[in-house]
């Protein structure tokens, strides 16, 4: 493992990322790799295309089911109700679709909303049941242009997948748009562990065992090379925070799971 894999990124490369847009980057991060902009989005899209198949079993494998537990809590978080609707931006398989559409059942919509056919396409046979099948809709498109009017929305979320937007700050400013006033933003995703300890620990298994667990069951050690080191560009909570607010929204604020491996950020237009 090289040192570079060891280090988190620093503060100011982790704002930098945020919003290339604003700084002129004619670059973005893909993993520690940088990519002329123009390229990430197809990166991104070849990616997810290479695990597509094994997704669903891989983030069981790798996290021991904990990322189950996560999404129940993020989902239960929004006090969704029946009759909302819902935009899963990034949705890919649906998992916090299907969770969301128990909620708003029978008479809510949830649009799983994401930039990879084979992605939606791994998952539509888990939207079995005859209580929800007819409140989840399939969209393909991309989270900085998202394709529905304004104040459209009671609740938008993103799980796991707004660090791989290459201007994530446009892909909160989309869901923003169109979210009705009121209406709620969930976001889940990776951090840092607080416990320095516990720290070094998820570093060796991230940047050893990962990697080597992906190469033997998905066939891919690349994309699960990519997977630890995209986390590590994201930005901290407080950081996160503090671009919700600017973008305008209000009573931001987050908690974190299992010692700060994944947290939930949640905020009010």
């Amino acid at each position: 493992m090289s040192a570079q894999k060891k280090i988190w990124l620093d503060d100011e490369k982790r704002k930098k990322q945020l919003n290339p847009t604003a700084t002129g980057a004619q670059t973005a991060y893909f993993g520690f790799q940088h990519v002329p902009r123009s390229q990430k989005t197809d990166r991104v899209r070849q990616h997810f295309n290479s695990v597509a198949r094994h997704y669903d079993f891989m983030n069981t494998l790798l996290s021991f089911g904990i990322h189950h537990l996560w999404k129940r809590s993020a989902v239960r978080a929004m006090s969704l109700r029946p009759g909302q609707q819902v935009l899963d931006v990034c949705g890919g398989t649906g998992d916090l679709a299907i969770l969301a559409a128990e909620r708003i059942a029978p008479t809510g919509r949830v649009v799983i909303y994401d930039i990879n056919h084979a992605m939606i396409q791994a998952g539509l046979h888990k939207v079995h049941s005859e209580r929800i099948r007819g409140c989840v809709d399939y969209v393909q498109g991309n989270a900085e242009s998202i394709s529905t009017g304004d104040g459209h929305f009671d609740a938008a979320m993103v799980g796991f997948g707004i660090r791989n937007v290459t201007d994530m700050q446009k892909g909160f400013e989309e869901m923003y748009r169109v979210l009705k006033p009121g209406g709620k933003l969930m976001c889940l995703e990776f951090s840092k562990p607080t416990f320095p300890v516990f720290r070094r620990l998820y570093d060796f298994y991230s940047f050893y065992i990962m990697p080597l667990l992906g190469e033997l069951i998905a066939g891919s050690r690349t994309a699960y090379t990519h997977l630890p080191e995209s986390i590590r560009m994201f930005p901290l909570p407080d950081e996160l925070a503090a671009i919700l607010r600017r973008i305008g929204f209000s009573q931001v604020t987050y908690r974190a799971l299992t010692n700060g491996i994944a947290v939930i950020h949640l905020a009010v237009k």
